[in-house]
């Protein structure tokens, strides 16, 4: 019989040019605030790429909502095709080899999506199947990647891409509040594309096929990570309920019980985890929780201390350390997790 499960094949990461300590960043803001400065000065982030725009006569920066979406498709359209072409360069394939995309992204709204964009900018072929996914938050990688690794099974040897783009700056409001400053300290800019294929011929390839997926939706915690409308700003807004790390990590172990029961699994076969870097308490929460170690999720705080937290995409930076590090062994069991609004935890099984 053959082998028609999907499998992640390529990945490909990018982010804007500039880097900033986070240093740079409150002294570029003139912040004031000695309680905000602190955020900032956090020893689990040091640096992150991010689009900043120039300080207004105040030392603050002011953008419109109108700037703010316009610079998320300028950015969109920078590191996005970036990753794309990291992504696609090792396997020889170009953009008239996909089949199939599916963009993801919470920090901008615009319609057309971005795949049509995307399709645009960079020369994909006019019938390319598309699919866009906005507004899911940082689980949304996993969102997405469970339609696509559907839709790569269904259609055996096509090509099918998953692309997350982030301008987290883009979603960004300095007013002086402590409920901003938490979301300026923490969030970078970052993109990240996999290839998923399901195909017998690449069983050569050391590549790991997907085997399932599990969800975990939190609802009385609805509330807990969302998107506003600021009427005073006229702008969106994010906001972070301070309870976060405690909501994820008392649920963390249902989806990933569930997820290893199906396969007939401990967490002890569990070779690998590739937690989403939603940040130092929430990563602590999900060890404690879920019983592993530091170790564990070395790439995960190796990623939010380069990079912040870089919403849907974060989980694939972790994804290509581990692949860079040269420690996966054929037959080794990873799981994939990210969290995000709803409040949810999204699982996934792969193995090599």
């Amino acid at each position: 019989m053959l082998d028609t499960q999907p499998r992640l094949l390529s990945v490909g990461t990018a982010n804007p040019p500039e880097r900033y300590t986070q240093e740079e960043i409150a002294e570029r803001f003139e912040i004031p605030d000695p309680r905000i400065r602190s955020l900032f000065r956090s020893a689990h982030i040091h640096t992150r790429h991010l689009y900043l725009p120039p300080v207004d006569q105040r030392g603050a920066p002011s953008e419109t909502q109108g700037e703010l979406l316009s610079k998320h498709l300028r950015g969109a359209l920078e590191i996005g095709p970036q990753a794309v072409e990291r992504c696609l360069a090792p396997l020889r394939l170009g953009v008239k080899d996909i089949d199939y995309l599916c963009c993801i992204t919470t920090t901008g709204f615009m319609a057309p999506g971005l795949t049509a964009h995307i399709i645009k900018h960079m020369g994909f072929r006019p019938d390319c199947s598309r699919a866009d996914i906005v507004g899911m938050g940082c689980n949304a990688g996993l969102n997405g990647l469970n339609p696509v690794s559907a839709w790569a099974k269904a259609n055996p040897g096509k090509n099918a891409l998953m692309l997350c783009i982030e301008v987290c700056s883009a979603a960004y409001v300095f007013d002086g509040s402590m409920r901003t400053a938490i979301v300026n300290s923490l969030f970078g800019d970052g993109s990240a594309a996999v290839l998923v294929r399901a195909d017998p011929a690449d069983d050569r390839r050391f590549a790991p096929r997907v085997l399932g997926f599990n969800s975990q939706i939190i609802t009385e915690a609805l509330g807990a990570m969302r998107y506003d409308w600021d009427e005073h700003h006229g702008k969106f807004s994010f906001f972070l309920d301070r309870d976060i790390p405690y909501v994820v990590g008392a649920h963390a172990e249902l989806p990933v019980d569930r997820l290893l029961n199906a396969h007939g699994l401990k967490r002890r076969d569990i070779a690998h985890w590739v937690v989403h870097s939603g940040g130092k308490k929430v990563i602590d929460a999900i060890k404690y929780n879920v019983g592993i170690t530091e170790h564990d999720v070395r790439h995960t705080t190796s990623v939010l201390r380069d990079f912040g937290n870089l919403s849907s995409g974060s989980f694939l930076f972790s994804y290509k350390r581990l692949l860079e590090e040269g420690k996966v062994r054929r037959g080794d069991y990873a799981v994939l997790m990210t969290m995000g609004p709803g409040s949810t935890i999204e699982t996934a099984l792969i193995r090599w």
